[in-house]
């Protein structure tokens, strides 16, 4: 079965990554993440987990598309800050829902700057891709 494991962040998420803000990550902050997320990734190769993984672009490069009376209306980002969008995505596809679940908890100890991200605010959703056998199609 196959999953989508997300990751979120907002603008100033974004911003930190590339030195600007409060919490401003340090290039030995950005090596040590990609360092983690190389070996997260080969991990998933190596079990044949792996099935495709993207990081997305800020969301100042966002367009929202909505519909009002009938007709759409194009909003360019970014958002307030405090407002969460896909960061990136990786879809693994594993025997289970909780193996699922166990690969993207192994993300909880992603390095980040000191002070950068409280625990609580840190998350990554996990769900099953439509036409699952197990969710129905």
């Amino acid at each position: 079965m196959k999953y989508m494991i997300m990751l979120t962040g907002s603008q100033r998420d974004f911003d930190m990554l590339t030195g600007s803000g409060e919490h401003a990550w340090t290039p030995a902050d950005l090596a040590a993440l990609h360092e983690f997320m190389t070996k997260w990734n080969n991990e998933l190769v190596e079990s044949g987990e792996f099935v495709d993984g993207q990081g997305l672009a800020a969301p100042v490069h966002t367009r929202r598309v909505s519909l009002r009376d009938g007709v759409p209306v194009v909003t360019d980002g970014p958002y307030a800050e405090t407002q969460e969008v896909l960061a990136g995505y990786t879809i693994v596809e594993c025997d289970s829902f909780d193996r699922a679940t166990e690969i993207a908890a192994k993300l909880a100890d992603t390095p980040h700057p000191a002070g950068a991200q409280l625990a609580n605010e840190w998350y990554v959703d996990v769900r099953p891709i439509a036409g699952a056998p197990e969710f129905g199609e």
